[in-house]
């Protein structure tokens, strides 16, 4: 499967993996950033997709940035009919101003197969042992 990939600047780099088993691609800011203590900041790639139908990507965390600069990304579902620039929100949790880099690796993405399906409106619901528990019910 190939997914097609195009910069949109000079200044974009495609995502990359460093190692061919790991499950995402890395995205690169495209410009210099800085990222006030808890404020977010839509950081650009400069770059667009053409992600197949019945899958999308889903922009995660690089565990780097959240454990060494307090860096976690907020939103990130890039659906499979989007071809605008893939733009990262990005969320400083801590309390020291981040200032990334252009050509920084700012976090990664996760392509999934979501098949097609329809929702239909029902009464009621199967049981299952779980039942409405929500939240905490299966313990700490």
């Amino acid at each position: 499967m190939e997914i097609q990939v195009k910069k949109l600047s000079l200044k974009a780099t495609l995502p990359t993996k460093a190692n061919s088993s790991d499950a995402g691609w890395d995205l690169y800011a495209s410009a210099d950033v800085m990222i006030d203590p808890m404020k977010t900041a839509l950081v650009s790639t400069d770059i667009a997709m053409a992600i197949p139908t019945e899958y999308m990507g889903a922009i995660w965390d690089r565990s780097s940035m959240a454990i060494k600069r307090d860096l976690h990304r907020f939103a990130g579902v890039i659906d499979s009919g989007y071809r605008g620039e893939i733009k990262v929100c990005l969320w400083n949790s801590g309390d020291k101003y981040c200032l990334l880099k252009q050509g920084e690796r700012i976090a990664q993405i996760i392509f999934h197969h979501i098949p097609p399906f329809t929702l239909k409106e029902v009464v009621s619901l199967n049981e299952t042992e779980r039942g409405e528990g929500g939240f905490g019910s299966s313990g700490l």
